[in-house]
């Protein structure tokens, strides 16, 4: 039987890429991989930002060979994606057995009506290309609450695994009215809870009670089914003495080994 520990997961920027835009307390100097030890979480989304790291990948990948789990952005910060990208990141896949999935960060544009990084149509043909040798990795995205309401069923077909972020911290006091929409405008899929440990959407410090709060909602809608996983962000501030990080850390240690069902 699973453990909660076994579902858990640490999103990975590259060291020091939240250092100049959002308000953090000071320089970070923490790779994924030693936020995934940090945090105790045996699985980690890496993701492109700015453009770091640069291809190839498979040298900064290699400490992720103890993980249980990995994925790796094929859109990255900002939506950026390229076919190099791709097929630097299907490379990975053939070198890295535990690498399980391709993540696409900030797919959709921030205007309702401006799509998304690819056509529904070019999400399919990247489908087909996601099988390398025995397996077949999971095409996972990156959804916002205030994306909600935005014209996206068509694209949604393509992808296995949604994953869900409120970008704004005071909305996660309405995270269970929220999250019951997504329900309803994705039956069938695959959803991991997305939990920041920053206050991206407004630039300051996360509190502890909202933390607790979307921590514990997770929990109790992993148990139950509802979600496959939690989503911690990011590794890049976890070296920074950050309260809620800190927090998250006492949290895993407590409820990590507790059985699943």
């Amino acid at each position: 039987m699973d453990i909660v520990r076994d579902r858990l997961w640490i999103w990975g920027h590259e060291a020091g890429s939240h250092d100049r835009s959002w308000n953090t307390p000071a320089p970070s100097r923490m790779t994924p991989a030693e936020g995934a030890f940090y945090l105790g979480t045996p699985n980690l989304i890496m993701v492109r930002y700015d453009d770091k790291p640069e291809p190839p990948y498979v040298q900064y990948a290699w400490s992720f060979r103890p993980l249980k789990q990995f994925v790796w952005s094929i859109v990255g910060a900002a939506g950026v994606t390229s076919e190099d990208e791709i097929e630097q990141t299907l490379l990975l896949a053939k070198t890295f057995p535990n690498m399980t999935g391709v993540m696409m960060d900030d797919f959709f544009r921030a205007e309702p009506d401006a799509g998304g990084a690819l056509t529904p149509e070019r999400l399919a043909e990247i489908r087909k290309r996601l099988v390398v040798g025995d397996k077949r990795l999971d095409l996972w995205v990156v959804l916002y609450q205030y994306q909600l309401d935005f014209p996206i069923r068509d694209h949604l077909d393509q992808w296995d695994v949604i994953t869900y972020w409120t970008w704004q911290a005071p909305d996660l006091w309405r995270l269970e009215q929220d999250f019951a929409r997504l329900e309803e405008l994705t039956p069938g899929k695959r959803k991991i809870l997305g939990c920041y440990m920053w206050d991206y959407g407004n630039s300051r410090p996360i509190g502890t009670g909202v933390m607790r709060h979307q921590c514990e909602l997770a929990l109790h809608w992993l148990k139950g089914g509802r979600i496959e996983g939690i989503i911690f962000l990011a590794s890049c501030i976890c070296d920074l003495d950050i309260e809620a990080v800190e927090w998250t850390r006492d949290w895993i240690a407590k409820v990590g080994d507790r059985p699943i069902g």
